[in-house]
């Protein structure tokens, strides 16, 4: 430890979504959804952030492969810095699925996770059996300033019970970002359907990104829930 990816690129969406279905979701983690976002008349209306994202993963101490995250931002429970936490994580590699479970509780199965990040538009699909839980389409944004993104987040996950807390590192170069930008098609999916019960499908997101390379560090995970 830690474990390191050198080269990675990252196309990503942030949605505002109903706060109440969103913490009844990850209830099951004992954390608390983050409430950036204010309704517009009562508290109960109140929007919580969920991500969705896609990432090749070229050179790292787990080796290649493709993955898609369904991430919420939470408050950790002893009252520091907005975290996210991985509700869903399905990986297209085996070591990487048994290294992600086994370190850190990562909720990893295993999916077909065809990506595109070639073409203008950058797409991912996730499937299995042939059939299609979900697609993602990012369309380019403008570019940033280098260090625009966040260089340290600590991501929460819950397997098995536990819930543990995992400094993560990032170093991202190559960052584009816009408003929108994102198209989200739900299909024949327990994920896709809670994301269709947060109000995701047709939903406008509120922000898109892309990373053309990104470098990270996963520290050791520790326990805050069991």
């Amino acid at each position: 430890m830690p474990v390191r990816i050198r080269d990675a690129a990252v196309a990503s969406a942030m949605f505002a979504v109903p706060a109440a279905p969103a913490q009844t979701l990850i209830d099951y983690s004992g954390l608390r959804v983050a409430t950036p976002i204010p309704g517009p008349a009562r508290p109960t209306r109140r929007r919580a952030i969920c991500s969705l994202a896609f990432i090749r993963y070229a050179d790292g101490d787990l080796g290649p492969y493709h993955e898609f995250a369904v991430a919420f931002l939470v408050r950790p429970p002893d009252g520091g810095p907005i975290g996210a936490f991985i509700h869903w994580l399905p990986v297209n590699q085996a070591f990487t699925l048994d290294a992600g479970r086994t370190i850190w509780g990562f909720p990893k199965e295993i999916a077909d996770i065809p990506i595109d990040l070639a073409s203008r538009i950058k797409r991912c699909a996730v499937r299995f059996g042939g059939r299609t839980a979900l697609e993602l389409a990012v369309k380019p944004g403008l570019p940033m300033p280098g260090g625009a993104a966040a260089p340290k987040v600590d991501a929460y996950s819950c397997l098995d019970g536990i819930t543990r807390r995992t400094p993560w590192t990032m170093s991202p170069s190559g960052v584009r970002l816009r408003p929108g930008g994102a198209r989200l098609t739900l299909g024949d999916h327990p994920v896709a359907d809670e994301l269709r019960g947060l109000g995701l499908h047709g939903a406008r997101a509120l922000s898109s990104s892309t990373v053309a390379h990104l470098a990270m560090e996963f520290a050791d995970a520790t326990e805050v829930r069991r």
